[in-house]
């Protein structure tokens, strides 16, 4: 049997189980996330452990609501893909199956093209303007798309700036790349990036990654410190190149259903528990990536800071490839704020 099809199929069948314990404990129909005891029972599901940046995330989100409901609410938390890939707990969210999902900006620029502007290789020099942007006009087209896409996007916080390791040789400038098999997620803008430096493209879900790199199907990959750290990736690659690549940010979103059908005050208190979830994981972002450096680095051979504007001339065809795709207006009016901002 096709191995993918036999994948799919198993995913199937675990999220179909999940969809009837949601509703045999929730409810008897989609959007009733309530008890018997008529409380709510809510799920967030993420990709990551729970020791991460959005397992921090997570827990302070689950604080907040339990504490702050008295116990009318309660949070369930499924990490490390339990409950699918990214782009499956999306779907879970879009229909009702999935409560809460803290996701990536690349897995929902696959049905939201907007988002992919923050995904343009080198768009932000630091975290901070990438937030400024985020929390700003930029961050109101992403809520209004998701709305229309059956999601309510209550916040978004960084994963961090990518940085490229390999197994193949050290990184110093863009022909390094050229015929190396990088793996990328399965998101079109990061994907023409690495194919515009000449790279041999693999996608494969984030919980394989290790296992590629370790049995050499692949020869490397690109992500923050945090998840490289979080996955272990260093165990098994010998180069790291410091090129800040690539900005991942992770929105918290919601069943918009869900959202709607809240009154007033449990809307509020999600909203804040959001907004609190937010915080401290932009904290712990800010004040964990070189902690995280110090530590992985001597795990490789040869730790490289390339010439970035090498990178950025090769890279900046993408910008043109997805101009229709994104909408060249979207991405003007935030190069058009960034720069406003760095002034």
């Amino acid at each position: 049997m096709n191995f993918v099809f036999l994948r799919r199929s198993i995913l199937f069948v675990l999220l179909f189980s999940f969809v009837l314990t949601a509703c045999s404990n929730n409810g008897n129909e989609k959007g009733d996330h309530t008890s018997k005891d008529g409380n709510y029972d809510w799920s967030v599901g993420f990709n990551t452990v729970e020791d991460s940046i959005r397992g921090v995330a997570a827990q302070e989100f689950k604080r907040i609501i339990e504490e702050e409901s008295d116990g009318e609410i309660s949070v369930e938390l499924f990490p490390n893909e339990q409950l699918g890939s990214d782009n499956e707990m999306i779907e879970s969210v879009q229909v009702g199956a999935l409560d809460f999902q803290l996701s990536s900006s690349g897995a929902l620029a696959e049905i939201m093209p907007e988002y992919s502007a923050t995904d343009l290789p080198f768009m932000f020099e630091d975290a901070d303007e990438a937030h400024a942007a985020l929390d700003g006009v930029y961050g109101d087209v992403l809520k209004e798309v998701s709305s229309a896409e059956g999601i309510n996007m209550l916040n978004t916080f960084s994963i961090g700036f990518s940085q490229i390791t390999t197994n193949a040789k050290p990184i110093h400038g863009p022909e390094d790349l050229t015929g190396a098999s990088i793996r990328s997620p399965n998101e079109p803008v990061p994907i023409a990036t690495f194919e515009k430096l000449g790279s041999q493209v693999t996608t494969l879900p984030f919980t394989e990654v290790y296992l590629g790199l370790q049995q050499g199907t692949i020869d490397g990959q690109f992500n923050p410190l945090t998840a490289m750290k979080d996955s272990n990736f260093h165990e098994v690659q010998d180069y790291l190149a410091m090129t800040d690549i690539i900005f991942y940010h992770a929105p918290f979103i919601m069943n918009q259903e869900l959202w709607d059908s809240l009154d007033a005050d449990t809307q509020e208190l999600v909203q804040r528990a959001a907004d609190k979830a937010t915080e401290a994981a932009r904290e712990f972002e800010a004040e964990t990536e070189a902690e995280v450096l110090a530590e992985i680095e001597g795990d490789f051979e040869e730790v490289t800071y390339p010439d970035k504007e090498l990178f950025q001339e090769a890279v900046q065809p993408v910008y043109e490839q997805f101009e229709e795709e994104i909408g060249k207006d979207i991405i003007d009016e935030l190069q058009s704020f960034l720069e406003e901002y760095r002034n």
